[in-house]
């Protein structure tokens, strides 16, 4: 397991570079994730508005005009703020022991931080002077919706991250009551379908406020969002951030199966979750103290096929709605079969003791076939190829 990319690098390449440190590997590979779908999601976007799905919006902005306090004060805190930390734990003696708390805590390179600052705030100054004319002018541009791209990630980013937190000390209450401030500022602990639920409420506001037409932009999100969860899986797996699943002592089925794809241990996880290895010494030095099934690996491998799947099929859709409707219940179906073999908690106030994933998708999966059944009713929309 490679906590963050200092350890990957120190294996596979035998080089040490203690800054990669503050680069954690499962937010590395989320934000992997993120670049790789937006690319995506642009060319889908694009195609949807040769179809004549998609129009644009107005909007006035002036050109020539000097730069604002605002904006200069914006790039000021954005420069002190990245070198602040990135210099302090180059400079610091003990900032990259434990990189979270470094991170989490007010220490940094305060003389680096302003000058930094400075910097950032003179280039933004000197850009906008370049640019500056006589007399500004208004003029009036086009918005289409993959020029929105942008802000539709950071939405996703931001209220998928809240919900994902909401929702994970939801499902593990215990844990939060016992350290409240540990579990909200905590970078694990993330529930997917609490970050789905939030950021597509989101994403759907912001549709609308844009005049999006919603039904088509989700159809153009589904294939994206299942390519996004296969991707982040692989951050759960090298990193080892606990989304493992249940112990699996048995002999595997196929001696072709290498071990650590049947029952692993997850050595040096990020969670510091097992028992000590021994000769080990530092941080991250506990593996589990049986194997269990790499349930993130088998995640990976079903949710990009999942992808390639609804990507083939997208074109041959011909009612707006029903590729959404798909997606639901072939998310529905691959997450209730692994929680099956994943650690989880249960609710055990309820009938045949659910965990809160297999709850939400089922509803997925019902939701899935009521969308896919009544498109053609609710949407009526023939799409072209």
């Amino acid at each position: 397991m490679y906590p963050n990319l200092y350890y990957a690098f120190k294996d596979i390449f035998g080089i040490e570079i203690s800054g990669l440190k503050l680069v954690n590997t499962f937010g590395f590979f989320v934000a992997i994730s993120f670049i790789v779908c937006a690319w995506v999601l642009t060319l889908e976007l694009r195609r949807k508005q040769q179809q004549g799905l998609f129009t644009f919006t107005e909007e006035t902005i002036t050109v020539g005009a000097p730069a604002g306090f605002g904006e200069l004060l914006l790039n000021f805190f954005m420069g002190f703020l990245f070198f602040y930390k990135i210099v302090g734990a180059f400079t610091i003696t003990d900032a990259l022991y434990d990189p979270q708390a470094y991170i989490l805590s007010t220490r940094g390179n305060l003389m680096a931080g302003i000058l930094a600052g400075l910097v950032f705030g003179g280039l933004k100054w000197w850009e906008k002077n370049k640019q500056k004319l006589d007399k500004p002018e208004t003029r009036t541009v086009r918005i289409w919706p993959q020029d929105r791209v942008g802000d539709i990630v950071i939405y996703a980013a931001a209220f998928g991250f809240l919900g994902a937190k909401i929702f994970h000390n939801l499902e593990n209450w215990g844990d939060f009551v016992k350290d409240p401030v540990g579990s909200l500022i905590s970078f694990s602990g993330l529930t997917f379908y609490g970050g789905l639920i939030c950021a597509g409420i989101a994403i759907i506001w912001y549709a609308k406020k844009n005049k999006i037409a919603v039904v088509h932009l989700v159809d153009c999100l589904t294939p994206v969002m299942m390519l996004a969860y296969a991707l982040g899986r692989i951050g759960c797996q090298v990193s080892g951030d606990g989304d493992w699943g249940i112990a699996n002592p048995n002999e595997k089925p196929f001696s072709f199966i290498p071990d650590w794809a049947w029952a692993y241990r997850y050595p040096h996880n990020v969670v510091g979750e097992g028992v000590p290895i021994p000769g080990c010494t530092g941080q991250f030095c506990n593996q589990l103290p049986f194997p269990v099934y790499p349930t993130p690996l088998y995640e990976i491998i079903i949710c990009l096929i999942l992808f390639f799947i609804l990507w083939s099929i997208r074109k041959k859709i011909r009612i707006a709605g029903q590729l959404s409707g798909i997606y639901f219940i072939l998310n529905g179906l691959e997450r209730f079969f692994i929680e099956k073999i994943r650690v989880n908690t249960k609710y055990d106030f309820l009938p045949f003791h659910p965990t809160q994933a297999e709850i939400i998708s089922l509803l997925l999966i019902i939701g899935g076939v009521v969308l896919v059944v009544k498109s053609k009713k609710w949407f009526g929309q023939s799409l072209t190829s």
